[in-house]
């Protein structure tokens, strides 16, 4: 399964990436986010592994992210791989009239198991996952930077 989703965000690309790139805001626009933890590498940088575990309705799924590429704002890639959904995400940015940013995700899935049956199903819930983030990463960005409760810091994923 293949799609692209994006948003535009009301602040300059700069603004943006430094949000983007920071782990410590991680909580506060990846909805469910329970734990990340950097198993290896440098975090944010390619080849850095790190766990994620999300609450997803009364279950923890956990996951791990490898780092594949990060040339920031063209290309920030990972793969995310909790049981049974192999997952590549490509995160880019562009700035665009106006002192904001276009922000567009490319999303690839492959499904083993019992995965497939889901995907099958409700293939639209993964599409919709993935523009839930991107809009909940658009309000965290344009509201916590109007009213200055996050600090952002530089060089880290």
């Amino acid at each position: 399964m293949k799609y692209t989703v994006e948003t535009e965000i009301d602040l300059p690309l700069g603004k943006v990436i430094e949000l983007f790139d920071n782990p410590d805001n991680l909580k506060y626009w990846m909805d469910g986010l329970v734990n990340f933890e950097s198993i290896s590498g440098i975090p944010g940088q390619a080849g850095a592994k790190s766990r994620l575990i999300f609450r997803m309705g009364n279950r923890n799924i956990e996951m791990t992210e490898t780092i594949t590429a990060r040339r920031l704002p063209d290309e920030f890639t990972g793969t995310y791989e909790p049981n049974g959904v192999y997952n590549i995400v490509k995160n880019r940015f562009i700035s665009i009239p106006g002192n904001r940013t276009r922000y567009i995700t490319e999303n690839y899935f492959e499904f083993k198991g019992f995965m497939k049956v889901i995907a099958f199903i409700m293939p639209g819930s993964f599409k919709r996952q993935s523009l839930k983030y991107l809009q909940d990463f658009k309000r965290f960005a344009e509201d916590d930077i109007r009213n200055l409760n996050v600090i952002p810091l530089n060089g880290t994923h």
